[in-house]
């Protein structure tokens, strides 16, 4: 089985790209919509994300919306406790193949973490 977890430097949700991800304002408050939307740099890249170290820098900081947290996914997107590996190994896989592609680096250590025993 499957266990989601993040991969360090991988940087894919990082890129904030509102085009990609339609619906924001269903499942983001007012302000943290305004929030998300001055975070977004350019070439779609949060204004926080380094491009170098391909970390966040504000990452103790960072607000509600990056956090990969079973009450925050079911705050946001309904998602239960229960259900958020699952719906969380989806996202990823689904971000990091659109955004560096499945034969990609990236792609190859999150599913090299997520099988590990």
């Amino acid at each position: 089985m499957a266990t989601w977890s993040c991969v360090k430097q991988c940087g894919a949700c990082c890129h904030l790209d509102p085009a990609e991800r339609p619906g924001l304002e269903e499942y983001l408050l007012p302000e943290e919509l305004a929030l998300y939307l001055s975070m977004v740099g350019e070439g779609g890249w949060c204004i926080n994300f380094d491009h170098t170290t391909r970390e966040c820098r504000i990452y103790p900081h960072r607000p509600r919306f990056c956090r990969v947290e079973p009450e925050v996914f079911q705050d946001m997107y309904g998602v239960e406790p229960a259900d958020l590996n699952d719906f969380a190994i989806d996202c990823c896989w689904e971000h990091i193949e659109a955004l560096y592609g499945d034969c990609s680096l990236e792609m190859l250590r999150f599913e090299r973490e997520i099988w590990r025993e």
